[in-house]
């Protein structure tokens, strides 16, 4: 028996003993968990964010809303492109108490199937189903007063770029794509960064009756931009080109207006055009361009204004140059010919800007060398980007010795304006050099940035010194004596206006030549006004006009046509006459602009 009792007591002292150790044992596995535990939060916040990713995921989805798209305005603040507000209507399936009447009642307001929409309500795994977008602000309206829908629908506004003046400007503006994200071409496409602003997420809970989060961050609109572009000009200038483009029988034509001493341009039109608003529905894609920036052509005689600067720059013409024009000039194994084939025997400068003699030209071209020549023709940025904030800009063809496809008669063809390519926006800026005694500016379309509260200006940006403004004052005179003289361009002149211009005729590069007849040129005006204080230079070209009964040259089409259209810019932009203006100065007013 003593035996017996002294085994339970041996059994009770051996539990005594380790119950300790047991006890430290599972105080460290309590606090080994414990720790663990703790770790996800505190020493793997990987770990932590998946867990909290997973709990959203069972109890929200996520949507993203684009920002509101910033605003397009005209230099005088009206508006050219803003956001119609429309609506996506969408359902959340768990809080669809009726979805026969939800249904019948969507399907009748939205014209959709009511079988389809059904299938749509009733889809209960789904936290959120889109029903129909984008719909109009009155049927988002009728859904939202509809008693039988406020619980389970939801309606989300959406963001659709319109343009108020419909075409108006459409090359300029551009348009937008891929729910008003992403610009194309012209404007909201060179300035998207700034105007498409920032995209939300948007947390969307799947828990019925669950309330929204207050604190979600407010959208952020885009930039807004005003514009260097005057919409009574442009819409001035759209309705005159096409008007002259009838008149004249010509395939399309384009026209800029430009300020010569700050850049900014006030209208830019290319006829055809397109509206912004159907976009999609523009058969031909060669509309959805901007050929003032775009389409490269030989300017013709037009061209002959910047041999002339760059040969007084040069001091190959001086005041008393001269050269005999015998009707032909043999080099570089071509013969050159002036436009009518006639010698006109000894010639002053003037006299070959006022006759526009191609032999001439050809002749100061000879005498500067290619070196000269070619340097100039870059200072006024023949064959580069004009650098205007547009998207698709072309920097035209200027071949150069060096150059495998550059040959001697290369020198002589290119003078007046043949072998060489410009843009209309290029052959504008170089002339309007000449206009702002020989101070080259960047072309621009945008003078204001608005973000919020904040107005960013937008200086005017020098791009070089083309010519000296002796040069530029001497070439303007000419200019003008072109216009004055009944052998230039008289039907460009403006009663009491002075007028500083040059007419081009341009025939159309072909594989086997140039084309030949009514309908084979490209004729073109360019010219500046009043001549001794410009305000506004203009380039005017009409692509293949037939010109009957007219004719189909630069000095019968194009001139006439700059006339009609100065003579409205004369009013529209208060330009008084001569006689005024000097009155106005002479009493100490300023009549120019800044």
């Amino acid at each position: 028996m003593a035996t017996l009792s002294r085994q339970p007591q041996n059994q009770q002292v051996t539990i005594n003993r380790r119950l300790p150790l047991l006890i430290a044992f599972l105080v460290m596995a309590g606090a080994l968990l414990l720790l663990a535990l703790a770790s996800f939060q505190w020493l793997s916040p990987e770990v932590a964010r998946e867990f909290l990713q997973r709990a959203q995921a069972n109890t929200t989805s996520s949507r993203r809303i684009p920002a509101e798209r910033g605003l397009i305005y005209d230099r005088d603040g009206e508006p050219l492109a803003f956001n119609n507000i429309q609506y996506e209507i969408g359902v959340s399936p768990n809080l669809v108490t009726d979805p026969v009447t939800v249904s019948r009642e969507l399907a009748l307001t939205l014209d959709l199937d009511e079988f389809e929409v059904y299938r749509r309500v009733t889809q209960l795994g789904r936290p959120w189903v889109q029903i129909a977008r984008p719909v109009s602000a009155e049927v988002g309206q009728e859904i939202e007063d509809n008693e039988n829908l406020a619980l389970s629908v939801t309606i989300n506004p959406l963001s659709n770029r319109f343009y108020p003046q419909g075409s108006l400007a459409s090359q300029v503006l551009g348009f937008v794509i891929e729910e008003n994200a992403v610009g194309a071409m012209g404007l909201e496409a060179y300035y998207n960064d700034e105007l498409v602003g920032r995209v939300i997420d948007e947390r969307v809970s799947t828990v019925p009756f669950s309330v929204p989060d207050t604190q979600e961050e407010d959208r952020q609109r885009g930039m807004s931009l005003v514009l260097t572009i005057d919409r009574d000009v442009q819409f001035w200038v759209e309705t005159a080109l096409e008007q002259f483009v009838q008149r004249y029988d010509a395939e399309g034509g384009t026209i800029i207006v430009m300020e010569p001493r700050t850049g900014d341009i006030l209208a830019m039109f290319s006829y055809p055009t397109f509206d912004p608003n159907d976009f999609i529905n523009v058969d031909d894609p060669d509309l959805l361009s901007n050929p003032a920036i775009s389409n490269a052509y030989e300017p013709g005689s037009v061209f002959k204004v910047l041999t002339v600067a760059a040969a007084i720059e040069s001091g190959v013409v001086t005041p008393e140059w001269t050269y005999n024009d015998t009707g032909v000039l043999e080099e570089a194994s071509i013969r050159v010919l002036n436009s009518d084939q006639q010698a006109y025997g000894v010639r002053n400068g003037t006299d070959v800007l006022v006759q526009s003699l191609n032999i001439g030209v050809a002749t100061m071209a000879l005498q500067m060398g290619p070196d000269v020549f070619y340097a100039q023709m870059r200072r006024f940025g023949i064959g580069e980007p004009t650098r205007i904030d547009l998207e698709g800009e072309n920097s035209g063809i200027l071949l150069e010795p060096g150059d495998p496809n550059w040959s001697e008669s290369n020198l002589l063809t290119n003078s007046f304006g043949q072998g060489v390519s410009v843009t209309p926006l290029q052959m504008l800026t170089a002339v309007s050099a000449i206009a702002n005694d020989g101070l080259m500016m960047q072309p621009r379309l945008v003078r204001q940035i608005i973000d919020g509260e904040e107005v960013t200006d937008l200086q005017p940006v020098v791009l070089r010194n083309a010519i000296s403004p002796a040069t530029a004052r001497q070439v303007r005179d000419m200019m003008v004596r072109v216009v004055n003289d009944p052998d230039g361009a008289p039907r460009a002149g403006i009663p009491g206006y002075s007028i500083a211009g040059k007419t081009g005729t341009a025939q159309i590069p072909i594989p086997t030549g140039y084309a030949v007849g009514r309908d084979s040129t490209i004729t073109s005006f360019v010219g500046f006004l009043p001549a001794d204080d410009p305000r506004v230079a203009v380039l005017i070209r009409l692509d293949r006009p037939d010109g009957f009964p007219d004719g189909y040259w630069g000095s019968q089409t194009t001139a006439p046509a700059f006339r009609d259209l100065a003579a409205r810019l004369a009013i529209l932009l208060g330009i008084p006459d001569d006689t005024l203006r000097r009155t106005l100065t002479a009493q100490g007013g300023q009549v120019s602009s800044p």
